[in-house]
């Protein structure tokens, strides 16, 4: 059986393709069974995010034709309109890219944690469903512990890349624990979001969403139990924020120094960590000369972002390598189990070679022939049956002078070098 991976991601598909192949929850297992119903397909698991979707699969037909062909109709898509934008890997490749994939090396940024929860949900679901059979089983089981050691082993999630988590980053170093700290969010786009998803793995205690939609605002605020308020809401809840991350696309500054010199005296003076990642800029500069107010700018942050990609693109090159042993370590069981039914399929024909001439054995001693007549034929016509055939390969390879068959039959016979 062929183990097989079939799919399209973010560096292959513009978003246009990739939004119309997503496998949402209510047909992911109805998606399941039909792959695994395809000919030839005998387990089956999918992974399906908004940067990808993949298909893995084992099957005893290796063409990903059909396969192709279902994933298209299943997504009322023509193949012509598909094919360009899917890739196809077997085997060791395979193998190498769902590592790849849950380490974090195959994502829009690099080290990235989340896809490792997504590929846990996958083996899940398909686990749910039934398809999963021993290999892909077993793979997925390996690609978890493959995961955990990059992670252990090497920096790959450890330094900050994005401006979200490099403010993050930088508000755990000068304020320590997160968990008795209380942030103030001002925005509620796709970098704020990742910044409360940052806070809230550090183990931040309160956040507070501060947006002009405060719709929008309830619906991140609640995401994080949180509450929201209105742009004009802040001045009278800012004393609140050990914490303030502020991206919007105002055109104007939106927090200005007389409001965060009323909210530091309510403070008592507690320092308060200010990053402002919009441009044109949220926070005013001159808030930054305040005692007890740490602000930086996206221009104070870009230099954690580069070193952070430097890191991770040296600890890539380390779980590169480990993932290269362990793709090693996995053929090498799969091979094992391949190889299982041909040692079956051999055991099985010696076998019933040996059961037969027990069987004339038997009727020959109950006809009354000599026991040691009877033994003698039986030792002489069973060694002659069994090696009767690997006799006839090994003179055909002499006479062809098939040095590797020779040397692969001495291996396997355990017959010892004439030359030695």
């Amino acid at each position: 059986m062929l183990l097989c991976a079939l799919g399209i991601n973010h560096k292959t598909a513009p978003v246009a393709i990739r939004e119309r192949v997503v496998f949402g929850p209510d047909r992911h297992r109805d998606a399941l069974r039909e792959l695994r119903g395809l000919d030839g397909v005998a387990e089956a698991a999918i992974i399906s995010t908004c940067n990808r979707t993949e298909l893995y699969y084992g099957t005893e037909q290796d063409d990903e034709r059909g396969v192709i062909e279902w994933l298209g109709r299943f997504h009322s898509l023509d193949t012509e309109s598909l094919s360009p934008y899917v890739y196809f890997h077997r085997d060791d490749e395979a193998v190498r890219h769902l590592l790849r994939v849950a380490s974090g090396l195959d994502s829009m940024i690099l080290g990235e944690p989340q896809i490792l929860g997504q590929v846990k949900q996958a083996y899940q679901q398909a686990n749910d469903a039934e398809t999963l059979g021993q290999v892909l089983g077993r793979l997925f089981q390996h690609t978890f512990s493959v995961a955990k050691q990059v992670r252990t082993e090497t920096a790959i999630g450890s330094s900050p890349v994005s401006m979200a988590f490099a403010a993050v980053s930088l508000a755990k170093q000068i304020l320590g624990d997160l968990s008795d700290q209380s942030a103030l969010l001002i925005g509620a786009g796709e970098t704020i979001e990742l910044a409360a998803r940052h806070l809230k793995e550090s183990g931040l205690g309160n956040v507070i969403v501060a947006n002009r939609s405060v719709d929008r605002a309830r619906l991140l605020a609640a995401e994080f139990n949180g509450y929201a308020i209105g742009l004009d809401e802040i001045p009278a809840h800012l004393h609140e924020a050990d914490i303030v991350i502020a991206s919007t696309a105002a055109p104007n500054t939106v927090l200005n120094r007389p409001e965060v010199e009323k909210a530091i005296k309510k403070r008592k003076h507690r320092p308060v960590f200010m990053v402002d990642l919009a441009v044109p800029r949220d926070i005013a500069a001159d808030v930054g000369k305040l005692e007890d107010v740490y602000l930086y700018t996206v221009d104070d942050l870009q230099e954690v972002v580069q070193e952070g990609l430097r890191t991770r693109q040296e600890a890539a090159e380390q779980a590169e390598d480990i993932i290269g042993n362990q793709v090693s370590h996995f053929m090498g069981w799969l091979r094992i189990m391949r190889g299982a039914e041909t040692i079956r399929a051999y055991r099985q024909q010696a076998e019933t070679t040996r059961d037969d001439l027990l069987a004339k054995a038997r009727r020959q001693l109950a006809a009354g022939h000599p026991t040691d007549e009877v033994i003698e034929q039986l030792a002489n016509t069973l060694t002659n049956k069994l090696i009767h055939a690997p006799c006839i390969s090994m003179r055909q390879a002499f006479e062809q002078d098939h040095v590797e068959i020779i040397d692969t039959a001495r291996v396997l016979l355990n017959i010892p070098d004439s030359h030695s």
